[in-house]
């Protein structure tokens, strides 16, 4: 048993630090011999759990990534209430609570998504799954709010969850390029205004 937990926690310190890399410095820039050094764990503890790097980009995917987006953009929607106003708090408390780190580095899938999105069939399947679950359930908060009136039911709910991803995405990516949240500010702006025309 001691053994088997400590053969689960080094695995745990693998994908954490592979996922800090990546994430600081890219997934094709960081080797295996890199994550290794920052865990100080042996390269034998590595192959004990990968076969190879692409194995645990597809884990970090798993683990790391989806989790953010499902705690930050994918369970606030579930909340009850006026469906615009869940939309529009939504996206604008997760804006509020990067870091000055989380903004300096951008969105970590976003990241993925355009370094190896078009690299490897696998690491594409697992963040287009990502983006589909956010999309799903986007999809039926914007229905939601068609059938309690508070957004207008001509609108189509796919082209507005896919708008909302798009812009959150890009503006997470935009704002690597600024040294403060100016850009943010007129993100937050744009985004109330697009909202507003969403209702009936």
């Amino acid at each position: 048993m001691k053994q088997e937990l400590k053969s689960e926690l080094s695995k745990q310190v693998i994908v954490d630090e592979a996922f800090k890399l990546f994430y600081e410095n890219g997934f094709k820039s960081t080797s295996i011999d890199k994550i290794m050094k920052a865990t100080t764990l042996t390269k034998g503890a590595f192959y004990h759990h990968y076969k190879n790097k692409k194995e645990l980009g597809i884990e970090v995917i798993a683990l790391k990534m989806q989790k953010r987006v499902y705690d930050r953009m994918i369970f606030p929607l579930y909340k009850t209430g006026n469906a615009l106003k869940v939309l529009e708090s939504t996206f604008l408390d997760s804006m509020k609570s990067f870091s000055p780190y989380d903004k300096q580095h951008g969105c970590p899938m976003n990241n993925f998504i355009n370094e190896i999105g078009d690299y490897e069939l696998a690491y594409q399947t697992a963040l287009k799954n990502i983006i589909e679950q956010w999309k799903m359930v986007l999809v039926g908060l914007v229905e939601r709010g068609k059938e309690e009136k508070s957004i207008n039911k001509n609108i189509s709910s796919q082209a507005v969850a896919i708008y909302l991803i798009s812009a959150f995405e890009g503006i997470r990516g935009i704002r690597k390029l600024y040294d403060n949240d100016v850009i943010l500010d007129e993100y937050v702006n744009g985004l109330s205004i697009y909202l507003k025309q969403l209702e009936p």
